[in-house]
Parts: structure tokens; sequence; C-alpha cells
């Protein structure tokens, strides 16, 4: 945190037309986090709801999104701040049997992650190849180790660049299909009305706001905007430098234009769903899916597809493995390089493919895992970006509080319902 400060008394000579240069070198963290919105684990859930309810959980993506605008906003905040991530201001704080506790709810919530983006990666390699699934797993574990190489040499810039251009790729994927097809916009709209169709429909809201706000992208986007911070430091001078509301301005941009991205991918992926494939047969998993989206749209747009489900799991894999080392280095002290986790984060994922489960299901489930993590993260983030002490003028307005108390209000609500709905539904059908 001293070096912050030294950061922002180093910076306070320039100019404001010069400070305001260096913003777009600022952008980008945010983009790498919203990988996180757009992973496997979206697919699943996305392409679930729409074939099965149509475009009635349109407001589940909708309300989602907003809430992960203010969400990842605060998480950068406490990053640009502090200089800290979220994870290592929390070690700071809490007491070894506590902090420990803390951690396996969150690795847990890092291994769903990883479990999700690595199967989804592995199910676009037998689409597109006919590669056998273990196989698939194995392939987008090392590319990912490949990819992670650049972040761990301090090419932190580049690592965001790659990620960001499978990002767009992952757009092109997820978005084509629309335009070959007549969207009933109207009944879309129709969607925005919030309502549910019985329990099924309710795990799969649960398992669409675990994929859009996800615990490991409230962990790790504090971390990426420090990561930014340090690089901001390495390559500026008095004249390029930039002061910390500069940073934060650049930070608004940068998440709103990410979710907004994000939200659209997800909407798109749902109606495309709703379109296309409600109705039709064999499309409980991706595999169908995409054989149905082939058929009903073509094979171009098929692969597109394919495409971009390969793209979401090797960049949604090389981030959540970054998001699971801060963890363990903020709440456990134990700084593993990123290697060895991601090798060892992978073995969940290898094993399930390998014992021939419903790959689909295992990733609906996964993101209903995440959706029970969200508070965990979110409590604690809400409770540090109020404290003056640690933020100074910075800390968040009571109004953005509020806000924040009612999102994190509103996904317990949707947990505790989901839970109770499902025990009643098993009761009466006992």
């Amino acid at each position: 945190m001293c070096e912050f400060h030294m950061y922002l008394r180093f910076v306070s000579g320039a100019t404001r037309r010069q400070r305001t240069s260096r913003v777009p070198y600022l952008l980008g963290p945010a983009f790498v986090a919203a990988v996180a919105y757009v992973d496997p684990g979206n697919v699943a859930a996305n392409l679930t709801a729409g074939s099965e309810f149509g475009y009635t959980l349109v407001w589940v993506l909708f309300i989602a999104n907003s809430m992960a605008v203010l969400v990842q906003y605060l998480s950068a905040k406490l990053g640009a701040v502090t200089g800290a991530g979220l994870p290592h201001l929390l070690g700071a704080s809490m007491r070894p049997v506590p902090r420990r506790a803390y951690w396996l709810q969150a690795e847990v919530v890092a291994v769903a992650t990883d479990l999700a983006e690595i199967i989804g990666g592995a199910i676009a390699l037998h689409i597109l190849f006919g590669l056998p699934l273990p196989v698939g797993g194995v392939i987008v574990t090392a590319i990912s180790m490949a990819l992670l190489m650049m972040h761990s040499r301090d090419a932190k810039r580049r690592f965001e660049i790659v990620i960001m251009c499978l990002l767009a790729v992952i757009t092109i994927g997820f978005v084509a299909g629309l335009t070959v097809i007549p969207v009933p916009w109207g009944e879309v709209a129709q969607g925005l009305v919030p309502r549910f169709e019985g329990v099924r429909s309710l795990l799969l809201a649960a398992s669409m706001l675990g994929a859009t706000v996800m615990p490991h992208a409230i962990y790790v986007h504090s971390s990426l905007v420090r990561d930014r911070h340090g690089a901001a430091l390495a390559i500026g001078s008095g004249a390029d430098s930039v002061s910390v509301d500069d940073v934060l301005r650049a930070t608004r941009w940068d998440v709103v234009g990410s979710m907004a991205l994000a939200g659209t991918v997800n909407i798109a992926m749902l109606v495309l769903a709703g379109t296309a494939l409600q109705g039709v047969g064999g499309t409980d998993t991706i595999q169908g899916a995409q054989e149905a989206i082939s058929s009903a749209l073509g094979p171009v747009i098929g692969v597109l597809f394919a495409v971009g489900l390969l793209a979401s799991g090797l960049a949604s894999t090389s981030v959540g493995s970054y998001a699971g080392a801060e963890i363990m280095d903020g709440l456990l002290h134990i700084r593993v390089p990123l290697m060895w986790r991601r090798a060892v984060t992978a073995i969940p994922a290898l094993v399930v493919l390998c014992l021939g489960v419903d790959a689909t299901l295992v990733l609906v489930i996964s993101q209903v895992v995440l959706s029970f993590g969200i508070p965990f993260a979110l409590i604690p983030l809400v409770v540090l970006t109020s404290r003056r002490s640690l933020m100074g003028r910075f800390a968040n307005h009571r109004v953005t509080t509020l806000l924040a108390i009612i999102v994190a209000a509103l996904i317990i609500a949707l947990n505790v319902a989901l839970i109770v709905m499902t025990v009643l539904s098993a009761g009466g059908g006992s």
C-alpha cells in the first residue's frame, strides 16, 4: 500500500491532458475478468434454459449482468485504491482457523470453476475434431499452461491482449447464429418480466446466476488491477502517468464495456437456444445443442459455435487458475507456481471426463456450486470498500453500499429458495 501512495505522489505533477492520454493503457483488467462471465458453464446453463423454457429466464441474465457491473467495479476499485487483492486483504484480517476455513470454501469454488472450463474445452475439441473427451481435457490443460506462462513471465499486458482476443472469438462464435435466424424480439422482451416455471427453472436460474456473477471473478479482479498498477509504475514517467481518479475513471469504462459485452453474449446464447432449439430433441447436452444448431442454421454457424466454446474454455481456465493462485496466496500465505496449480486443479476435471459422467450436467451443477460461493466473496467486498479507514475518500457512498447489500440479499434469497423448493419437490415425489 505504501508503494501505491508513492505512486500517487509521483504522478501528482502531471497535467490532466497528459494523465488522460494514459487512460487507454489502463483498460483491460475488466475484460480479462469478463471471460469468467462467458465460460463453458454459461454455455451449458444458457443453452439448457433457452431450449427448455424459451425466453422465460432472459430476466435472470439481465439482472445478473446488472449486478455484475456493480460487483466488478467494487472489486477493481478495491485493488486500485489499496494496491492489494481481496484475498490478501481478507487473509491479513482473519485469524488462522477461520482463514483456513474461508480458504476451503473458496478453493471449492475454484475447483468447480476449473471443472466447468476444462470440460467445456474438451467438449469443443470433441465437436471440432472428434477427440475423446479425456484427450481434449489434457490438451486444454496444456494450452492453458502455455497461456499462463505469459503471466508468470511478467508479460501481463501480453496476457491481457491474448485473453481479450479470445474474448472476441467467443463473441463472434456465440452471436453469429442470431444473424441468420429471425428472432421474435417482442417475445424476447416479455422474458424481462421476472417469473419461474417450477423447480427446474429455479435450478437453472441459480445456475445462470452462478455462471454470471462468479466468485473467482470477484476475487481476481482486484488482483488484476493491482498488477496493472504495478505495470503503470514500471512504464510511467511524470508526463505519461495518471492519477488514482483517472485510474478509477478508466476502470468504470472498463467494467461497463466488458460487462455489456459479456451480457450481450449470454443473452444471445439463450435467445439462440430459445429460437432454434426449443422443442428440438437431443439438446440436453452441449454436443446435441451444437448438432441441432448446425442442422437448423448451417454447418458454418455450428463450427463458429464450437470455436467460440473452445476459446471460452481456453481463456476462462487460464483466468480461473490465476484466480485460484491468488486465493491460495492471500488466504493460506502459500504461493504455488501457476504451472503446478494448473496441473493439480485439472485432475478432478480429467477424472470426471474419464468416468464418462454427463459433461453438460456436470457443467450446470458446477455453476450452482459457484452461486452458493458468491456471498462469501461479495459480503467482504462490500464491507471493505465501505471502510473509510481503508479506502479514504474512495469509500463507497451510502447508496452504493445499499445497492450492494440488496444484490447480496437477492443472491442469498435465490439460493435459499432453491434449497427449499428442491427439498419440497423431492419430498413430494417420494
